[in-house]
């Protein structure tokens, strides 16, 4: 069997292409995110760099999950701009939830430009072993 090697990529961001008109200006970013799910909860991380929690808004309602982060440009007034690279604007993305999440213990963490998300399973929707009795 022959073995598989992939080089590294640097991932440019991806600008969203809107499907409503923005009421603002700026450009908008689509998070790549990773979703990993154990028998417990669900966890998703959305790579948001730039991003301060306090510019963090996540919104839950009719079962869809929003993110929406955005990110403040690094130059002070004082500054004069030789080069710009890093584009600032806004992350967005949306989730539709399933029933089988518990909205109401959603945790989210935010650490060195990674957004984690904790959507923990509803009771009844973690697997279970169940034991057969004898009589």
């Amino acid at each position: 069997m022959a073995e598989t090697t992939k080089a590294l990529k640097i991932k440019d961001k991806q600008e969203l292409a809107p499907s409503a008109e923005q009421t603002r200006e700026g450009l908008v970013f689509t998070p790549d995110v990773d979703i990993f799910e154990t028998e417990k909860e669900i966890v998703l991380l959305a790579d948001v760099p730039g991003v301060k929690p306090e510019n963090v808004n996540i919104d839950l309602r009719d079962n869809i999950l929003t993110l929406s982060c955005e990110v403040e440009p690094f130059e002070n007034a004082e500054e004069e701009d030789i080069l710009i690279e890093y584009e600032t604007g806004t992350f967005y993305r949306q989730f539709t939830l399933s029933e089988v999440i518990d909205q109401s213990r959603i945790d989210a963490k935010l650490k060195d430009g990674v957004l984690r998300l904790t959507l923990p399973k509803v009771e009844e929707a973690t697997p279970r072993k169940i034991t057969v009795k004898t009589e």
